[in-house]
């Protein structure tokens, strides 16, 4: 069982209520208002995924082609936005380092996965992965994330709208493999909607992709093979984020896929098990299998939480699908 804790709460103050969710050292003081900008000059419908660049600027991807990125600073300020090539802007991955940064977008609609520089121009495309034979038309192929090993810029990409393979191209866009696709086995997927390289273990680093409608995370070595599951009863996860020893995860329905407005978020330790479920509830174990969790009543910060970013200062900043179309929401860890 879990160590005592304190549970999502909500407590009374003269300027206005103050949200602290989270369980267990791990909990968080809702930011009221952060990066709510003018919806009639920078709208956005949802919300997808953010990332954090070298220069600290917070980074959203939406599918509102009006601006489809929008660039903060870490206090909610609007710096610059940029994009209106993408429908189904859905993933959103930070490569590179210092002033050799880019972007790799996923676009559902496109059925195609674009690198781009910080300031939007396409470098590469990715198409439908026709040479592996597990496509027959271009529009089977909604890539909804991606991910770079950072010792050679490989791209793993996840088709977790599409037939659920993942594949792997060198650094040019040459595809090297492809493994997976849709089943109940333990090397394939029911949504495999998120993925990232967890270099934890810097001598044998691996893949973690979502098994979403398994509400499970899946462990593969770099070329593929199946490792192990990480089971999350209850959590629709959409993609594992790693900071420092832990891993962050948006949980955008829970108990259901088709129970509305039951998000919240998910932090693992360096054990791969369940510490904190900001917005959830309390994640409790049972020897080594971990309660089925759901959303908290009590709160009603979240919606439908669709990816995390964790800063240097460990705070999280929120991202929603199907949201009102509102803007993210910041998370200030405290003591």
């Amino acid at each position: 069982m879990a160590a005592p804790t304190i549970l999502s709460a909500k407590t009374s103050s003269k300027k206005a209520d103050v949200v602290i969710l989270g369980h267990n050292g791990f909990r968080y003081r809702v930011v009221p208002g952060w990066g709510v900008l003018d919806a009639g000059k920078n709208p956005v419908n949802d919300c997808h995924e953010m990332v954090q660049d070298a220069k600290g600027r917070i980074i959203l991807l939406t599918n509102e082609t009006k601006n489809n990125i929008l660039i903060y600073d870490k206090s909610g300020k609007l710096l610059e936005s940029w994009g209106h090539e993408y429908p189904g802007g859905h993933g959103l991955t930070l490569g590179g380092e210092g002033n050799d940064q880019y972007l790799l977008i996923t676009d559902t609609d496109r059925h195609q996965v674009v690198k781009t520089d910080l300031k939007g121009r396409e470098l590469m495309k990715l198409d439908y992965p026709r040479e592996t034979g597990a496509y027959a038309y271009p529009s089977q192929f909604k890539p909804t994330e991606t991910a770079v090993n950072p010792a050679n810029g490989d791209i793993y990409v996840v088709d977790g709208y599409g037939l659920n393979y993942v594949t792997q191209y060198d650094k040019n866009g040459k595809l090297i493999r492809y493994w997976g696709g849709k089943g109940d086995t333990d090397a394939t997927f029911d949504c495999c909607h998120g993925i990232v390289v967890d270099r934890r273990n810097a001598s044998t680093p691996t893949l973690l992709i979502t098994d979403r409608r398994h509400n499970a995370l899946k462990r593969f070595t770099l070329d593929g093979k199946y490792v192990s599951t990480i089971a999350l009863p209850g959590s629709y996860i959409c993609r594992p984020v790693i900071h420092r020893e832990n891993i962050y995860g948006a949980v955008f329905r829970s108990t259901s896929d088709s129970y509305p407005d039951s998000g919240y978020i998910t932090i693992l330790d360096k054990n791969d098990r369940v510490i904190s479920t900001p917005g959830g509830t309390e994640p409790i174990y049972q020897g080594n299998k971990l309660t089925e969790q759901r959303k908290d009543r009590s709160t009603s910060t979240f919606l439908h939480p669709h990816d995390v970013l964790v800063d240097e200062d460990d705070s999280i900043y929120v991202a929603q699908w199907a949201s009102r179309k509102t803007y993210p929401i910041k998370l200030e860890r405290v003591a």
